[in-house]
């Protein structure tokens, strides 16, 4: 057998190209070498100290405007064409490069550390029968090595035995899923004798055939084959590169994946380029730019050719041309020349002021405290610096809900005891009080055992049990006793709970600080402390929990002899099950399960039955029976679970608060207000995501329906889907509207776009994995896609990693609108990388989503701060400055462009040279930053208030072709006025003493000020929020203005350098006149009166959302108090979700003689995984270690 497997691994391993099968042999590696398999080391990095400059330059030269000025700075250095020095052109072209350069390499450095931290972390490997410390990057496929307690999974691996019983791990999976509760996994019989012994296991050679590297984080498919039997290798027997060992002394593995082949890298995929919709509209119009600008030196070498044909005779007397000059070819050099003069269309320093602009809003993020988290110290914090403004015109949020909405945290909350309702405050008057953090909480000093995190503030409740109350006993007594808790005392009165769901944690917790504190347990006992008194209950039998029963029941005796039944589970299945004697209990505790539900808690109903000793020993031995069958074993069971769980007596309700981070509500509700979609893509069951939905108010009892789309076909779910999307749309037509257009550079990008249909009243759609995957088919996708944007809420239950990224990618392809992943797990990671904003939830849930990220932060609520002011700003900042780097420097051109009809088409400036240099360097550059980086339409508050003032960005309405049309005429305009009216004003003109004034250089420095005045008075009316920083950029830069003017036409400038500063003395001769001042004073009223009129002409006729709320904030005395947005309570009739999350499988697990063989190891919470493979399939009887090959997706 094994030669065969041998010979099907070669034909499978050796197949060049794509990996469709693995074949490995332990302890083997010349072997597993033959295959080639990817070693363990993980290379992040893009470039080593070699490649970094030329791949560095290749990737900028990519850039169409860098590529432009490259070819300018050639065509500036040949002399018959050139009418500027080269240093205008190459000094800024340098600076962008440098300043990229260097960003590069310090993320390219960042990676490289990171790397190389992870590739030199030390495991033992078993090498030549002895273990050995190696560097993670040195392990190979096949090796065996040991991870010990608290130690990160090194690679892949298939678990061969551990230290605990039964072959148990215990994993946290915190960097796979963000989950901090704790799994297990369990080692196949074969190789879990194996044990510890290194002589063994190095003498193991068994081989496995499993599938190839994938990203599926939940399922695994594989053989393992052993002396020529083979056993089944599932996702129960695998241990993930990520995860953390816990509370396990040491285990062994087999490496199956190693380095980017594991499923951890698997969910990282390709990084790729992220670019903004902003800087995708400004490569189409630096195209039109190029385009243009190839018109207007087009049209001014023809002027030339003709006024050398007609003119240029004239001039050949003392201008003599040179040899093989015509006018044709003087026509030919003049294009050239002014490609080279007419080039600041489209500046370099536009780049840099946007790459300056994106950093330092990115800086705001980062320094922002209002998003830092004290309690694990984290900041926010921007990891990319180039999608700021994308932040600004968020459509879609696509939400993880385990560790993102929700802390994954259990909390006892409420509880109703024989028709009374506890949990609540009142005061005097009778009147609910709200409960707050200041709130006075019940004081548990009295229990030593009692747990010093657990938190309730109703004193009745302790007063009511102290009082020694039956029901409130036999209540808090249930929880005790009916668990698959384990308990944990490290030291005397210190107990520790393993859990294996939140949920059951909370509930024995609760029943802890009450007096009822379960202390220990056997497969046969339990042992209590109630009120102070050790109690030991023998017990007979546990009635085990699956998807189906919904309930979990124990049998016990207490020590006066007496049988009980014990069983909690969904109210709809207790309230079956009751004797008819509790009807009226049963409407009250009724009306309070109605009230919790409202509320989004998790309730259970709690009852009790006492049995006959006769019965049970009957009952029991037909039990045994039943568990032994061979066939039908679980329908036998589960007629005799029937026959003893009913005429019960019903003892109340339990309402656990699944805890949501905090102000997850109250985002949502905001970011709803601000037309921003919110879809939840959970892995987990459908009734805990539509419980996560109530509780966020993303799902709500007056939404006019709420679609449930679960068939197990496509015809199914096309018939579910389009069901849902009559009902909202009656008119809606069958077949969707779909436009089809080309975008991008030189429109060569095909787009789809599915226009959003109008609906009545607000829906929601629930809809789970396994529809899911039919619906994300080539047939079915528009199908879905209308129908859930139809939709305020989508909720997406059971999906895996791969499906989240296809849904982002499905709404990205067809709806033209920016979107944004935000998660806390490697599960998330696809996602985060598909979208247009990745976000990242840093803090203790894990870090692998983060480092995946653009932005990160450690609480879903900051996400409204970071979208509704910082992407708000920066998105209106970026417009403002484009709309007015566009006007100076089309208006600084046009100049150019009108004064070429009276210098006989010679490429002559009509701006001193220096003044061409610096203008977009110095004397404008610092104005537009400083607008640029600290401009703001209102302040942080009123953006929250209003976050409607968010739309505009989604409809991308303040930069887009039209408004760049708009620039270009009111540059053409502006333009107009600051050539003619200098140049009529100076035609002809005489100083006060007479003498000529005007001459070229005059001319020059008159038209040169009139244009920096009025650009600045442009900016100072498109200024909303002054600072001294603006104030001083602003005057600082027309002070320096006037400074070096003085400097460079000066005697002593133009004596040391005279080629370099012909312009001698023109500023004091020409700015001591009184009309030069009048010129300037009459260019800038005829400029900038036009754009007073017109802005106060729209603001009174159509407003904008903006000048609404600005007009509103002037009117205002003072800044208001940020608005404080309260949940409601929401009270339904809705049944809620039960709070019973944990898998089938473990009432056997606990009452195993072999589980308990020996003390139980330091743990911490165990298995608060809600969902497992477990409670999808068959029971797993541990004491039989069935091989399950069934697959489920788990969270």
């Amino acid at each position: 057998m094994g030669s065969l497997l041998s010979a099907v691994g070669q034909l499978f391993g050796n197949q060049k190209g794509q990996e469709t099968q693995r074949h490995l042999r332990a302890n083997d590696r010349p072997f597993n070498l033959s295959y080639r398999y990817a070693d363990n080391a993980i290379k992040t990095s893009k470039y080593n100290i070699f490649t970094f400059l030329p791949l560095n330059l290749f990737e900028q030269f990519r850039r169409l405007a860098n590529a432009y000025f490259l070819v300018l700075l050639i065509l500036q250095v040949i002399p018959q064409i050139s009418s500027l020095s080269w240093f205008t052109t190459v000094v800024p072209l340098l600076l962008v490069l440098s300043m990229t350069a260097v960003k590069d390499a310090s993320d390219d450095i960042n990676r490289h550390k990171s790397d190389n931290q992870v590739n030199n972390r030390r495991v033992d490997v078993l090498i030549n029968g002895e273990l050995k410390s190696e560097k993670w990057m040195n392990v190979q496929v096949g090796d065996i090595i040991k991870l010990t307690a608290n130690q990160f999974v090194t690679a892949d691996l298939l678990l061969l035995s551990s230290s605990e019983p039964l072959n148990l791990v215990y994993i946290e999976t915190a960097e796979l899923d963000g989950e901090t509760n704790l799994k297990v996994k369990q080692a196949l019989t074969v190789t879990g004798e194996l044990g510890g012994n290194e002589g063994d296991l190095f003498g193991f050679n068994g081989e496995v055939l499993c599938e190839p590297p994938n990203n599926r984080l939940d399922k695994f498919r594989g053989t393992l084959t052993v002396e020529g039997q083979t056993y089944a290798v599932d996702n129960d027997k695998v241990l993930l590169r990520g995860c953390t060992l816990r509370n396990t002394e040491w285990c062994f593995g087999l490496v199956i994946f190693g380095g980017p082949d594991t499923k951890l890298m698997q969910n990282s995929g390709k990084t790729t380029f992220k670019r903004t919709s902003v800087d995708h509209l400004m490569n189409v119009l630096v195209l039109c730019i190029f385009g243009f600008l190839a018109s207007m030196c087009t049209i001014l070498a023809i002027g030339n050719a003709i006024w050398e044909v007609r003119e240029g005779a004239s001039f050949t007397v003392f201008l003599p041309r040179e040899p093989g000059v015509n006018a044709a070819f003087s026509s030919f050099l003049s294009f050239w020349s002014y490609v080279i003069i007419l080039n600041t269309v489209v500046p370099i320093s536009l780049y840099v002021s946007v790459e300056i602009i994106r950093l330092g809003n990115s800086f705001f993020i980062d320094w922002d405290r209002k998003m830092y988290y004290p309690k694990s110290d984290t900041p926010a914090q921007a990891r990319t610096t180039t999608l700021n403004e994308e932040l600004g015109q968020i459509k879609y949020i696509f939400s993880d809900k385990t560790g993102t909405l929700t802390q994954n945290i259990m909390a006892f909350n409420k509880c109703s005891i024989n028709g009374k309702s506890y949990g609540e405050l009142f005061d005097i008057s009778g009147e609910r009080v709200e409960i707050t953090e200041k709130t006075k909480r019940v004081n548990f000093s009295g229990n030593q055992l009692a747990d010093p995190n657990f938190i309730f503030h109703d004193y009745s409740l302790l007063e009511t049990v102290n009082e020694g109350n039956l029901e409130a006993q036999a209540f808090f007594r249930l929880l005790a006793l009916c668990h698959t808790v384990m308990p944990e005392e490290k030291t005397e009165g210190q107990l520790f709970y393993q859990a294996q769901s939140p949920d059951e944690g909370a509930l024995v917790t609760a029943a802890r600080n009450f007096g009822f504190v379960f202390r220990s347990r056997t497969p046969e006992s339990i042992t209590a402390m109630e009120m102070g008194r050790e109690v030991t209950y023998e017990l007979l039998a546990v009635l085990d929990f699956n998807n189906v029963r919904k309930r979990m029941s124990v049998i016990v005796r207490n020590p006066e002899g007496k049988l009980t039944l014990y069983c909690k589970g969904a109210d709809t299945i207790i309230y079956d099950r009751l004797h008819p004697s509790c009807h009226k209990l049963k409407e009250d505790t009724q009306n309070h399960l109605n009230d919790y539900a409202g509320e989004g808690l998790r309730t259970l109903a709690l009852a009790y039955k006492d049995l006959d000793e006769s019965y049970v020993s009957e009952w029991k031995q037909r039990h045994h029976e039943a568990s032994t069958a061979m066939d039908e074993r679980d329908e036998k069971l589960d007629l005799l679970y029937e026959e003893i769980e009913t005429g019960l007596q019903l003892l109340g309700a339990t309402a656990v608060e699944d805890k949501l981070q905090d102000g997850v509500p109250q985002t949502i509700e905001q970011l709803a207000k601000a037309d921003i979609k919110i879809w939840v893509l959970t892995g987990d069951k459908q009734e805990t995501a539509e419980n996560i939905g109530y509780s966020c108010n993303m799902l709500r009892e007056e939404m006019t329906g709420i679609f449930i789309v679960a068939a197990n076909t496509a015809e199914g779910v096309k018939e579910e889907l389009q069901k849902a999307r009559r009902q909202m749309c009656p008119g809606s037509s069958d077949e969707p509207e779909v436009t089809r257009c080309r975008a991008g550079l030189f429109w060569m990008e095909k787009t789809q776009s599915v226009k959003d249909e109008k609906v009545d009243g607000e829906y929601g759609l629930v809809i789970n994995g396994h529809s899911l995957a039919f619906a994300l088919e080539k047939d079915l996708e528009l199908e879905l896609l209308r129908t859930a944007c139809m939709c305020q809420t989508v909720i997406c239950c059971r999906v895996t990693p791969l499906q989240k990224a296809q849904v982002v990618q499905l709404v990205k392809k067809y709806k033209q609108a920016v979107t944004l992943a935000i998660g806390d797990g490697a599960n998330d990671v696809s996602m985060i990388k598909a979208a247009h904003i990745g976000v990242g939830i840093s803090g203790q849930e894990g870090m692998q989503a983060v480092l995946s990220s653009d932005f990160s932060f450690a609480q879903f609520r900051y996400l409204q701060r970071l979208l509704l002011v910082h992407g708000r700003w920066s998105y209106l900042r970026m417009c403002k400055f484009l709309r007015y780097f566009f006007y100076k420097n089309f208006t600084f051109t046009f100049v150019h462009f009108w004064y070429a009809f009276l210098c006989g088409f010679s490429a002559q400036t009509v701006y001193d040279e220096w003044f061409i240099t610096l203008y977009n360097l110095v004397y404008t550059a610092l104005p537009v930053l400083g607008m640029s980086l600290f401009d703001q339409d209102v302040s942080d508050s009123w953006s929250f208030q209003h976050p409607q003032l968010y739309s505009p960005g989604q409809l991308n309405q303040y930069f887009n072709k039209k408004a760049f049309v708009r620039c270009v005429m009111h540059s053409c305009y502006s333009s107009l006025i600051l050539f003619f009216i200098p140049w009529a004003a100076m035609y002809d003109t005489v100083r006060d003493d007479g003498k000529d004034i005007a001459d070229y250089q005059s001319f020059a420095l008159l038209a040169q000020t009139c244009l920096l005045i009025v650009v600045d008075i442009q900016l100072c009316l498109d200024t909303y929020y002054w600072t001294a920083v603006n104030q001083f950029f602003v005057w600082g830069s027309l002070a320096a203005y006037f400074a070096i003017t003085f400097t460079m036409y000066s005697n002593g400038m133009f004596l040391i350098f005279t080629s370099a500063f012909p312009f001698i003395g023109t500023a004091r001769n020409s700015l001591n006149q009184p009309n030069v001042w009048l010129t300037i004073l009459l260019t800038s009223i005829l400029c900038i009166l036009p754009v007073v009129a017109f802005r106060f002409v729209v603001l009174q006729l159509r407003p904008t959302i903006n000048d609404k709320v600005r007009h509103q904030m002037r009117k205002e005395a003072q800044v208001p108090a940020p608005a404080i947005i309260r949940a409601p309570k929401m009270r339904s009739t809705r049944r809620s979700g039960y709070a019973f999350a944990h898998a089938q499988g473990y009432g056997d697990l606990v009452t195993s003689g072999r589980f308990l063989r020996r003390p139980v190891k330091n743990r911490v919470g165990l298995f608060s995984q809600t969902d497992s493979p477990l409670a999808e399939g068959q029971p797993q009887l541990y004491r039989t270690i069935a091989e399950e090959t069934d697959e489920a997706p788990v969270v």
